[in-house]
């Protein structure tokens, strides 16, 4: 079986993708011979869906063969992309499906239709959903109706938080290993 390209999609308020664990995970994925894709996306601080969407369709050419490894805003762009597209799978770190009452998030586009929950599962064969059990800026309530939408492989880390003070990420290397590798 040839490997999938692993395509991650950082969150907002982001000025370059290999903040965090996002470097060490691009190393592991290249240790392990996956084909990549990390940049920073458009309108990087905002992603706003309008950007974000074309970019990843037109630029990436996400497709059937791809994993989309998408981490807070970047698990929302995931979701709404794969309403529309075919992708292998997805691995959505810390989602959201509402705006939480936030300014920024209520502007970026991605909630102002309902969500297509039907169209997300039946275009990629797998999706996880990995969150902490102490995220700071979710609730709980939002992940656990995202995975009764979806019903995804679920990870829960304890103290995972947001995942923004990691530096290291092994439960999602070994997710990616166990199932693409």
């Amino acid at each position: 079986m040839t490997k999938p390209r692993i395509i991650f999609l950082h969150g907002n308020d982001t000025t370059h993708w290999s903040l965090s664990w996002a470097g060490w995970f691009k190393e592991e994925l290249d240790k392990l011979g996956f084909d990549t894709f990390f940049e920073t996306m458009p309108d990087s601080i905002f992603a706003r869906a309008e950007y974000w969407l074309p970019f990843i369709e037109e630029h990436i050419e996400a497709n059937e063969n791809d994993v989309i490894v998408g981490w807070s805003s970047g698990a929302v762009a995931a979701m709404r992309y794969a309403e529309t597209n075919h992708i292998l799978g997805s691995v959505l770190i810390s989602p959201t499906y509402t705006d939480l009452g936030d300014d920024i998030e209520a502007e970026s586009g991605y909630f102002d239709e309902p969500w297509k929950w039907g169209n997300i599962k039946a275009h990629q064969r797998k999706i996880a959903l990995i969150t902490g059990d102490n995220d700071p800026f979710i609730p709980q309530e939002e992940f656990d109706h995202i995975a009764k939408q979806l019903q995804p492989e679920r990870i829960k880390i304890s103290r995972g938080g947001h995942f923004v003070e990691q530096e290291v990420f092994p439960q999602l290397i070994e997710y990616i290993r166990t199932n693409y590798a």
